[in-house]
């Protein structure tokens, strides 16, 4: 039966390799360990009971991570060090484990034959085709140093973009949250207090009050059903999202959503724009650059205009004028690409237009800052101030019921 075991062991350059193997028996790992050049120094059965890690998602690695890695591993191949040595280096250094395992299976495979983009790409978790691809163009035309830098360039400004975008979000999620939980108090605690009251009057309550009476009814028998239907409905929301006409429409959605949908629209197009600019500097063909952008622009609306595009390009148009029939591209950047096109420079055009509309996104999010806060605050008072005024409109009149 296969076991798994760990194992310490020494490279051809003398550093401490440690990492796990799969096999039928100790001398079997030895063996294969012998076989990829290793000189083995201890290996022994991993103890699942003392030693166990629990991954709550296996294969991920940071993206800050990944730009400490690429800015490290730029460095020590630009002062001559070896790859193999650098990516043991690497394995050793790194403070993340997941990746550490990850770089120590990437040198095991490149010391057998494997090419750098060809042991990435068995980690698709860790490395995604953006980067598998700039790696392979640094291979080909010999400058992975430069590929590496660009490389942790692009995920710094997606890190800082993600950033922005979780600032701007957090407020309303954690305002949304104090809202349903001042109603749900209201509607369990204090509105049947006085449900009792007016259950003594003879009269027809206005008719917002009767409808707070109600919800409270609703909330305090079927709490559960309340309950049950949000997990549902968020499990229900979350397959929908994951089929190709439900990500789409919910992608369209997310652009059109008042507020929030030019901030999305920005951000897809500044991604749109960093990648494919970087892939075509990095002397990726244009075909494959459309591919790996459709996959990496996190957006299906443009990820359909692209592949749309793609096809044109490959009948023979130019990328402008396949770009400019679908709107989700504004007339800047169909005219910036245009004019890139006409003076072979498309790559410092599309430069140009990421590094405008990383700005926009920064400027939209600082105005979102000071513009949610007071209508928040507003939403807060409103949602509150409802449904008291509801609750206390009979007792404007209780004198005149009680007569």
């Amino acid at each position: 039966m296969p076991t798994t075991f760990e194992y310490k062991v020494r490279d051809r350059s003398g550093n401490l390799v440690s990492g796990q193997l799969v096999g039928d028996s100790e001398t079997l790992v030895l063996q294969k360990l012998r076989e990829q050049g290793f000189t083995p120094v201890e290996v022994k059965k991993a103890n699942a009971g003392v030693k166990m890690e629990i991954h709550l998602r296996p294969g991920r690695v940071k993206l800050k991570e990944l730009s400490v890695f690429c800015r490290q591993f730029a460095t020590m191949v630009n002062s001559g060090l070896p790859i193999l040595r650098a990516l043991a280096i690497l394995s050793e250094q790194t403070d993340s484990k997941e990746l550490a395992k990850i770089l120590v299976q990437v040198r095991m495979d490149v010391e057998q034959g494997s090419s750098l983009s060809g042991a990435l790409q068995k980690h698709p978790k860790a490395f995604n085709d953006l980067f598998i691809a700039m790696v392979r163009s640094g291979e080909t035309g010999g400058v992975l140093d430069d590929v590496l830098l660009d490389l942790a360039d692009t995920i710094e400004t997606e890190v800082e973009l993600r950033r922005k975008i979780k600032s701007a979000m957090t407020y309303p999620v954690v305002v949304l949250i104090l809202v349903v939980g001042i109603m749900a108090a209201m509607l369990l605690f204090i509105v049947p207090q006085f449900e009792t009251i007016y259950a003594s009057l003879n009269s027809k309550l206005p008719l917002p009050t009767r409808i707070l009476l109600g919800a409270s009814k609703i909330v305090r028998r079927f709490w559960w059903m309340v309950i049950g239907g949000s997990i549902a409905g968020r499990w229900g929301l979350k397959r929908y999202k994951q089929t190709a006409s439900g990500r789409l429409r919910l992608d369209a959605l997310k652009l059109k959503v008042p507020v929030f949908g030019p901030l999305f629209h920005k951000v897809a197009l500044a991604r749109f724009s960093s990648t494919f600019g970087m892939l075509l500097k990095s002397g990726v063909p244009i075909l494959q650059a459309m591919d790996i952008v459709k996959d990496t622009v996190n957006n299906k609306v443009l990820a359909r205009a692209v592949d749309d595009v793609k096809g044109s390009i490959r009948e023979g148009e130019s990328i402008a004028k396949p770009l400019s029939r679908h709107a989700v591209f504004p007339p800047m950047v169909v005219q910036m690409l245009a004019v890139g096109e006409e003076t072979g420079a498309v790559d410092t055009m599309l430069d140009k237009v990421a590094r405008f509309y990383n700005s926009e996104v920064e400027a939209t999010v600082d105005a979102l800052t000071s513009l949610i806060e007071p209508l928040l605050i507003a939403v807060i008072g409103g949602a509150v101030g409802a449904a008291v005024v509801a609750l206390y409109m009979p007792m404007f009149n209780i004198i005149n019921l009680v007569q």
